[in-house]
């Protein structure tokens, strides 16, 4: 039986690469911009407002509907990815950069969640120079995952 599913992942690898890819792409879009969405929410936004009301809005479809969906896929398509025979060799270390990498990003995603959960309470007590700066941890993530991935060291 796990012969069979080998060999179906086997025949549709560039399929599910390129889920993988698409679904990379979506969680990114969302783990970049939710930060930036706090940083404006808390710097221009009086708490209990109507803005408040939209801000809380955008952020917990964009979590909801965009970044986890899209987080979940990216660890199914990869986790099917890394069961094909050939596509990583693990006596290396760039799939062991990638995997504490993308546990790291992971981690990222459930923090920002729970500062969402901040501000639908009213609690936020973190600066948009705070969120700012925690903006950057993804893209230092993208770097390292990137380029272990394409120069494979």
């Amino acid at each position: 039986m796990w012969d069979m599913i080998i060999n179906l992942l086997s025949n549709y690898y560039l399929w599910v690469k390129a889920l993988h890819i698409i679904s990379v792409i979506a969680w990114m879009a969302g783990i970049f911009y939710l930060p930036r969405l706090f940083v404006y929410h808390t710097e221009s936004v009086q708490s209990g407002s109507e803005t408040d009301l939209l801000f809380q809005t955008m952020e917990r479809k964009l979590l909801y509907l965009i970044m986890r969906p899209s987080m979940y896929s990216t660890w199914i398509f990869g986790l099917l990815l890394v069961t094909i025979p050939g596509v990583v060799d693990w006596s290396f270390v760039w799939p062991w950069i990638k995997v504490i990498s993308i546990v790291i990003m992971t981690w990222f995603h459930f923090w920002l969640a729970a500062r969402r959960l901040e501000f639908a309470v009213g609690k936020n007590t973190r600066s948009g120079k705070q969120y700012r700066m925690m903006n950057e941890v993804p893209t230092v993530l993208m770097f390292v995952i990137v380029f272990s991935v394409v120069l494979k060291f």
